[in-house]
């Protein structure tokens, strides 16, 4: 016996087993094509949380934790202390004057619902003096119309200000429109709200056209520093329950002197705090 013997395959046998072989190869390509393709199993999903990265966002942002790091970090760029969360769910002390009120020129100050108003013409254009009398900044909404009824205020060249919040003992000018003879400015709406300093910061950042502020105002405001931005966009349902009368400047207000805007969206549900604590804080109704 020699392990290492050579094997003689003749040319019949080895024709033979080449046609065996292509048989096979031909059935298999036929089961492949007619049967579906052979199917591999697929990657196991990686260890961890799923969802799409703004999903993530929304259920972390909604969880105290996070909403309180979010205060500690937006605390330290606005120069302020950081307030607790219960601070941020305390009521904010209102104000509020409906009465209708014509200033002139030269006419004394008149002190409504927190704020001192005056009207000055300053070269041509009239403008309105609002200084905050309170104890801390307040959010401030004056609605405003030049008498008699004028068009072309838009045309009047806008000085910067903050539309949104006055600084304790501070005082903002806004241009109302361009001066003519014989006009006075009627106010028919005055409200204000008290707020903590992280809440005025966040307001500062909040474009006013998202809380109801005509664009003749809303176009002069001059928001601080920051890196992130908040969305101009104003929701269908917003724009609607502002219109209705069943979303108030005071529940938007309120809104976002608790939660910042390049995170929280206004929910059409929300209303302002009544009382203290009433809500927990973030809101977990608040679209993300």
């Amino acid at each position: 016996m020699y392990c290492g013997a050579n094997v003689a395959v003749s040319d019949a046998q080895f024709r033979l087993g080449v046609a065996g072989a292509a048989t096979v190869l031909v059935a298999v390509m036929a089961v492949v094509r007619f049967c579906g393709s052979v199917e591999i199993p697929g990657k196991p999903a990686p260890p961890g949380p799923t969802g799409s990265s703004s999903q993530l966002l929304t259920k972390g942002a909604a969880t105290p934790a996070v909403y309180q790091e979010y205060l500690e970090r937006d605390a330290s760029a606005a120069g302020v202390r950081t307030p607790t969360i219960e601070d941020m769910s305390r009521k904010f002390p209102y104000r509020v004057d409906e009465a209708r009120h014509v200033l002139e020129v030269g006419q004394p100050a008149l002190e409504i619902a927190g704020v001192r108003l005056a009207v000055q013409r300053e070269d041509n254009t009239l403008v309105l003096d609002v200084t905050n009398l309170t104890s801390s900044s307040i959010a401030y909404f004056v609605v405003s119309s030049v008498t008699p009824n004028l068009s072309g205020c838009t045309s009047a060249r806008p000085v910067l200000f903050n539309a949104m919040v006055i600084s304790k003992g501070k005082t903002v000018r806004r241009v109302e429109c361009i001066w003519r003879e014989g006009m006075a400015l009627a106010i028919t709406r005055v409200e204000t709200l008290e707020v903590p300093p992280l809440s005025a910061w966040y307001l500062s950042l909040v474009p006013p056209r998202l809380v109801g502020v005509e664009d003749r105002i809303a176009r002069g405001h001059e928001p601080p520093e920051s890196s992130e931005k908040c969305s101009t966009v104003v929701s269908q349902s917003v724009r609607s329950g502002l219109e209705q009368g069943q979303i108030g400047w005071r529940d938007l207000v309120d809104f976002y002197a608790r939660h910042r805007c390049p995170t929280y969206r206004f929910p059409s549900s929300y209303r302002s705090f009544r009382s203290d604590g009433e809500r927990q804080v973030p809101d977990t109704a608040a679209g993300m």
